[in-house]
């Protein structure tokens, strides 16, 4: 029987299984199994600098599959005129769901021990309930639950009649903690959380970097920095300049709107400071091009790193629907909110913990 497994999905993820893992006694290190999700992130080259470090017994990648993969799906997601009707086709869903799933899965998850899904709402969650494969759910980002509570707002309506069908009769998937297999769901914080549920386990990711040495912080910086030597000559130009601000992009809208929300940040909070981009992982515009001013921290390295830095100081950090509460880099931090993304997009699209 293998130890521990971890499937992760962003940069994030692999931070915090670094963090989980080096909290661990030493005799405990090399024993665990990465698993990186290509769905909906290219990890490009941090799979195999992770391999290199020799902290895991193997690093695999998984093509897990998007349920718009499947037509046979999309047809079960479809209204079909009646709540009754509808139940009946969310079954029929999540039994198919895992099946079509299973070709793609990398590994033999019933030879782990432990296994840590993060993202459990992602296709692998639907699989290892229905393949009655015990599992540890883990907080997609910092205070994610508290800010987004997937879970209710995706099953508004009936929401406890819909957790029983999941938790007890695993007839449908609820994730975050009320699938059948869930055994429990890590999250960093449990009195930010509206809605609490007693499988929930306070996880401080504050205290995870607290106890970090100065061995633990060069294994993450190997890594997850590709070039290092760029990056500390990006951090070396900055010092010459007495105001910065740093500005946190995210993934949101379309390209164009998205386009268009960081000019306006640039222009609102810009004018008497260096502004600088760090990049989200997933926020494909080309920063580097429309703002050929603005230095660009890239987007493999997890925001939180720039906090193993001496040298990195900011006036001001901006982002827009991030959690920042993790950054000791920065004066000050401005969450620009909901109201801020009415401008650009409909309201119910940022606003879901409202819609519960």
């Amino acid at each position: 029987m293998k130890e521990r497994i971890y499937v992760c999905h962003t940069f994030y993820h692999v931070y915090v299984t670094l963090l989980k893992e080096l909290a661990l006694p030493a005799e405990m290190h090399g024993q665990a199994t990465l698993v990186l999700s290509r769905m909906s992130n290219n990890f490009g080259s941090l799979g195999e600098r992770a391999k290199k470090t020799g902290f895991f017994e193997d690093v695999i990648e998984f093509d897990e599959k998007r349920d718009t993969e499947f037509p046979e799906l999309m047809k079960l997601k479809e209204d079909k005129g009646s709540t009754f009707k509808n139940m009946l086709a969310r079954i029929k869903y999540t039994k198919l769901y895992a099946k079509l799933e299973e070709p793609f899965i990398p590994v033999n998850f019933k030879e782990y021990k432990d296994i840590y899904i993060y993202c459990d709402s992602d296709p692998v969650g639907v699989y290892l309930n229905k393949k009655h494969i015990k599992y540890h759910a883990v907080e997609d980002g910092l205070n994610t639950v508290a800010n987004i509570d997937q879970a209710r707002y995706e099953n508004r309506g009936n929401f406890k009649l819909k957790a029983f069908m999941s938790k007890k009769l695993n007839l449908i998937f609820v994730c975050n903690g009320y699938g059948k297999y869930c055994k429990d769901m890590e999250v960093n914080d449990i009195s930010a959380i509206k809605y609490p549920c007693k499988y929930y386990v306070e996880v401080k990711r504050s205290d995870l970097t607290a106890r970090l040495n100065e061995d633990d912080i060069d294994l993450l910086f190997r890594v997850f920095i590709n070039d290092l030597d760029g990056l500390k000559k990006r951090i070396e130009e900055g010092k010459r300049f007495d105001r910065k601000i740093l500005v946190l992009t995210e993934p949101l809208c379309t390209l164009d709107v998205r386009e268009r929300i960081f000019k306006d940040i640039v222009e609102e909070y810009g004018k008497d400071a260096q502004i600088f981009f760090k990049v989200h992982p997933r926020d494909y515009l080309d920063y580097a091009t429309l703002f050929p001013e603005i230095p660009v921290f890239e987007g493999a390295i997890p925001m939180e790193m720039l906090n193993f830095f001496p040298d990195v100081h900011f006036d001001r950090c901006i982002g827009v629907l991030t959690e920042m509460k993790a950054i000791a880099f920065a004066d000050e931090c401005v969450k620009l909110g909901p109201d801020f993304m009415d401008k650009y997009e409909d309201p119910k699209i940022h606003r879901q913990n409202e819609g519960i």
